[in-house]
């Protein structure tokens, strides 16, 4: 009990010095998080879509290449950016483009590196659950498309992402909470995060545990606030569950035309009344 009490008066004392130093670095964590993940997620859209794009032996041999060149470096990249830590690609993009060009390329803002690696990173990720979004939808739905007149690019954008986007929100979700944690390790190119700021805390009071507790807390109450935001922006997306059978037209039961339950439904059922009231009389 002693220890817990220490451990306490220790937190509070650590909040008190460094409490504007944590707070600052939950901002710059969250900015990032979100920043790249935005990015990641176009990224991986526009690798997706170009992965999928279909093609035949009867096309011409100039498309069919590219299309295949196209192929190989997507998945290069995918291969490269999933199968690498991204604490090391943050060392070879800040510190090693600089190397290899002789300070030719070279980053003057932590921020923007920080931006364009975890992006990258998150890019990467994207590009296969986008992939496999669109996969996942019925072959009938291009087919039907294809029917009616529509060529790919609107196949895609009017019939197919907008049900590949809902299928695939979750692992945007889950990318922003990875994102939430994995931005800690941008403190090797000196991005001021919430773990720079543990760390900070850290060298100057040699309080190590009370420190992480603090960042263990903030992290998991991040990541817990972002889950409850992102389920209740799938549940909007699903939009009302709620269906009921339109029964009083036997007309519309033989079409099987549904409708949501609510006031639209009470108020068709009161006109629906008066109207067998009229017949009656």
């Amino acid at each position: 009990m002693n220890k817990f009490t220490e451990l306490i008066q220790d937190i509070v004392n650590l909040w008190n010095n460094y409490g504007d130093s944590y707070l600052r670095g939950i901002r710059s964590t969250l900015v990032l998080a979100l920043v790249a993940t935005l990015i990641g997620v176009v990224i991986g859209f526009v690798c997706g879509v170009l992965n999928t794009i279909p093609y035949t032996k009867n096309d011409p041999p100039l498309k069919r290449f590219f299309l295949a060149l196209i192929r190989v470096v997507v998945r290069v990249y995918v291969e490269v950016f999933r199968g690498t830590p991204m604490v090391l690609q943050a060392v070879f993009v800040y510190y090693g483009l600089p190397y290899v060009t002789n300070n030719a390329v070279r980053f003057s803002s932590v921020w923007l590196a920080s931006i364009i690696i975890v992006s990258v990173n998150t890019g990467a990720y994207m590009t296969e659950s986008v992939r496999g979004g669109i996969i996942s939808i019925d072959r009938g739905q291009f087919e039907g498309a294809k029917a009616i007149g529509m060529n790919h690019y609107q196949s895609m954008t009017s019939v197919i992402l907008p049900q590949a986007l809902r299928n695939i929100m979750p692992q945007i979700g889950n990318n922003f909470i990875i994102n939430v944690k994995d931005t800690s390790v941008m403190f090797i190119i000196g991005f001021p995060d919430f773990f720079a700021a543990h760390r900070a805390a850290t060298g100057a009071t040699f309080l190590y545990f009370p420190s992480a507790t603090v960042e263990m807390v903030g992290y998991l109450t991040l990541t817990l606030v972002a889950s409850f935001i992102l389920r209740w922006l799938e549940k909007k997306m699903d939009g009302d569950s709620s269906y009921e059978l339109a029964a009083a037209d036997p007309l519309v039961m033989t079409a099987g035309t549904y409708r949501y339950s609510g006031k639209a439904n009470d108020e068709d059922r009161l006109i629906m009344q008066k109207r067998e009231q009229g017949k009656d009389g």
